[in-house]
């Protein structure tokens, strides 16, 4: 593999992204800074390690560069920071899109709840936790991509810290708790992490026992997003695809079941009395 492709360089960006204007603007910047310098793009590229074609694909606003050859180029083309600086205009942009737009309805929100069954859910998992599931993808990832979707995830959990606070509400299967994803070390942090999580005041998180015979949750996990706007809507990732709910007589299903729901499961003290009983499981 040539240097033009080592996933390390950065991601190709899709020409449908709405973030292409970012990039672009941040690629003729380097562009400007190159010429500034009186460099060619080949001498360019040598200098940070890699091609010519790489180069022009970055500042053609068609490739992501990551932010350590943002750094380089700073470096190299003696920008005093003004290069590195452009890191945070592009972080959100090496995000995968259908995250990206999860993550501005989520910042939307004043309320979020959410029914898992199958596995922690993303904005309770810890970093081992989330790395685990990603690996075991498949078709598998390759690793640039799987520590990007990485990234993207744990960056979303900054909605725990946001102010005002967001209340959020979660019920997870009690089985997405037992599956050791990544081993009885992983587990055993996961399961802690939400024993921190459920003391905060702002977030309930809640137990399905596996022995409930009458259960609402059937049909398959649920997220509803109660809007700044007054507004509810509801988010559904499948297989495949992800879909927003937005029709109120499919929302009104989904909040009644997700009610529903969270009046069958254990009540959140009686859920963190539980977790911590899985947690001492795990040393054995």
């Amino acid at each position: 593999m040539s240097v033009d492709d080592a996933d390390e360089a950065g991601w190709d960006l899709d020409p449908e992204d709405e973030s292409r204007g970012v990039v672009e603007a941040v690629g003729r910047q380097i562009k400007l800074w190159r010429e500034a310098a009186g460099l060619r793009a080949a001498e360019f590229g040598k200098a940070l390690g890699y091609g010519e074609n790489l180069i022009y694909k970055i500042e053609r606003g068609v490739r992501i560069p990551r932010p350590e050859l943002l750094d380089k180029a700073d470096e190299v083309l003696g920008a005093g920071g003004k290069i590195a600086a452009m890191k945070k205009d592009l972080e959100r942009a090496r995000y995968p899109k259908k995250v990206r737009d999860l993550e501005k309805l989520e910042a939307k929100a004043v309320e979020i709840g959410a029914y898992a069954n199958h596995n922690v859910h993303g904005l309770l998992q810890t970093k081992e936790y989330a790395h685990a599931l990603y690996d075991v993808r498949r078709p598998t990832l390759a690793e640039d991509d799987l520590e990007r979707h990485l990234a993207a995830r744990m960056a979303r959990q900054e909605i725990f810290g946001r102010k005002p606070l967001t209340t959020l509400t979660f019920v997870q299967e009690e089985v997405t708790l037992r599956r050791p994803i990544g081993g009885k070390m992983v587990l055993r942090r996961q399961l802690e992490h939400l024993l921190e999580l459920g003391r905060l005041r702002h977030v309930e998180i809640q137990v399905m026992p596996t022995e409930r015979e009458d259960h609402a949750g059937m049909s398959g996990e649920i997220q509803l997003l109660k809007l700044r706007d007054g507004s509810t809507v509801g988010y559904s990732d499948a297989q495949l695809t992800s879909r927003l709910v937005t029709q109120p007589k499919e929302v009104q299903v989904l909040e009644l079941r997700y009610g529903i729901i969270r009046s069958q499961a254990l009540t959140p003290r009686e859920s963190l009395t539980f977790v911590e009983k899985l947690r001492g499981e795990t040393w054995h």
